[in-house]
């Protein structure tokens, strides 16, 4: 009992420990990720001045803004955050929680419960006692904002790292039909299909206008140290562009600054000298809305992927609404971390930021995916009423089947008394057939015979114990057969002698009491 005691306490440690390691080594990894980013930027400015307590200080703002949370540098917010560090952030988080879940061996969605709320618990407190510290200093933040948004990023990320070990991604199973399932999966592919055609949107633009970045970096970034920094800047907000762009092929566009782009429309501006925003069009052209052909590609292929989750016409129908469903919100919540104020003004003149409408987006984004997937899935999908009618077709085809069979049985019977009208005649000249009319006659006269005069051959049985019966009977029978057909005497003893065997068995099952 001892043992188990000491077991268990050893036990509870290490579990204590593995949930301080998945709430704190992130943090402090993130923290120090951001520190050393903004150090080297300092070090190879062509002015270098800054000292390691300067350099922590401001690693606390960046590390807010890492977890979306917006800061105000003196009296401008800047809400327009760099997605490149939260997607690097959530990256750390949910490695290491899938990391603390193996190592604890948690297997169900109540163990990994622990661990989510562990993670987002800590960064939740973390941020709101940083910006708690930094109010009244040069760069500060909401403390509420500070507290959820940390803990809402952090438990996303946690709940991703752990959801394949913990079972979470067979959870819905149990409470999800086969359709919506099959719409999820066709989601995921979709949405993976419109980042895929931004990316290469963006790529293009930026390849073509290479030659206006090396013009950028000269004048704004001058020197090595200062070109470096841009570059970072220009990556961090990489994932921004591609959703910029992401905005521009759904239609709605977006709007920077004074600046509004859309395949329909175009309303030039002054933006900020980034390099990263070199791509950007000086003009309209009239070929912008052939890019709607992308998104309308990627409608088809979700379509293509359920044309057969289903032999039903309208559950696939459902599949596709589901899909377009998830890609729409998926839409809204990433164009709302995308967007946001830059903080900064162009001739007294506040820039409102990047602007994504974020209900056009996903409205578009819904539409996209649902119009052509529905048509490509309802007609390249098998179809249950076809189904039906095929089996009814089958069904008529089984009954045409047994009429011919019966058809055939008749023609096969005819040929049997074809066959037998063939066959040569008796010995008295006459054709079988007429032999085995006679003989079937003389068989149901020898029946009404034997019933109608049961009272004379019991008083004859009686007095001729001894004698055959087998032999008495068709004697009798054929007489009365022949009386009453008037047929032949020759032709009736032929009769009697083709089956005599039957009319004696008839009457043995006739008269069992008799004998």
């Amino acid at each position: 009992m001892l043992r188990q005691d000491e077991q268990a306490r050893v036990d509870g440690v290490r579990r204590f420990k593995e949930l301080l390691a998945v709430a704190a080594l992130p943090v402090l990894t993130g923290y120090a990720a951001i520190a050393t980013i903004l150090a080297t930027v300092a070090a190879l400015a062509a002015e270098p001045t800054f000292s390691v307590l300067g350099v922590l200080l401001a690693a606390g703002p960046g590390w807010l803004a890492a977890y979306q949370v917006p800061v105000v540098i003196g009296d401008n917010e800047l809400g327009l955050l760099p997605l490149a560090l939260t997607i690097g952030v959530c990256a750390l988080v949910a490695r290491s929680a899938s990391g603390a879940v193996a190592r604890l061996g948690y297997r169900t969605p109540r163990q990994a419960g622990v661990v989510i709320g562990t993670v987002a618990g800590t960064h939740a407190c973390v941020g709101m006692v940083i910006a708690v510290l930094a109010n009244g200093a040069i760069v500060t933040a909401d403390p509420l904002v500070a507290f959820g948004s940390p803990g809402f990023v952090s438990g996303a990320a946690a709940t991703v790292g752990v959801a394949r070990r913990c079972g979470l991604l067979d959870f819905p199973r149990h409470y999800v039909d086969a359709a919506a399932l099959a719409g999820l999966r066709a989601a995921a592919l979709g949405m993976a299909g419109l980042f895929a055609a931004s990316a290469l949107v963006l790529t293009v633009t930026t390849a073509l206008a290479v030659p206006t970045m090396q013009t950028l970096f000269v004048a704004h970034a001058p020197g090595f140290g200062s070109g470096f920094g841009m570059l970072l800047l220009c990556l961090g907000y990489l994932p921004n562009a591609v959703l910029a762009a992401l905005a521009f092929l759904l239609g709605p566009g977006f709007t920077l600054g004074p600046t509004s782009i859309g395949p329909t429309h175009f309303e030039g501006g002054s933006v900020p000298g980034v390099p990263l925003l070199a791509g950007l069009p000086e003009s309209y052209a009239a070929w912008w809305p052939a890019l709607f052909l992308l998104p309308a590609l990627i409608g088809v292929g979700v379509g293509w992927t359920l044309r057969e989750s289903s032999p039903s016409p309208m559950e696939r129908l459902r599949s596709v609404a589901v899909a377009g469903a998830v890609i729409g919100f998926g839409t809204v919540v990433l164009t709302t971390l995308a967007g946001g104020s830059l903080g900064g003004s162009a001739g007294g003149v506040p820039f409102p930021g990047l602007l994504l409408p974020a209900g056009l987006l996903s409205a578009a984004a819904f539409a996209w995916i649902f119009l052509p997937g529905a048509f490509v899935a309802w007609l390249t999908g098998p179809r249950a009423v076809s189904d039906v009618q095929d089996g009814e077709s089958d069904g008529a085809n089984v009954a045409d089947d047994e009429c011919d069979a019966g058809a055939d049985a008749a023609d096969a019977s005819d040929t049997d008394v074809t066959a037998a009208d063939d066959e040569p005649a008796g010995a008295d000249g006459t054709d079988s057939e007429d032999e085995n009319g006679a003989a079937a006659e003389v068989g149901q006269g020898a029946a009404t015979d034997m019933e109608d005069t049961e009272d004379d051959d019991e008083v004859a049985a009686d007095s001729d114990a001894g004698s055959d019966n087998d032999e008495a009977i068709p004697e009798s029978d054929l007489d009365t057969a022949d009386t009453q057909d008037g047929e032949p005497d020759g032709k009736a003893d032929a009769t009697a002698e083709s089956a005599p065997v039957d009319i004696a068995a008839e009457s043995d099952a006739t008269r069992p009491d008799e004998r």
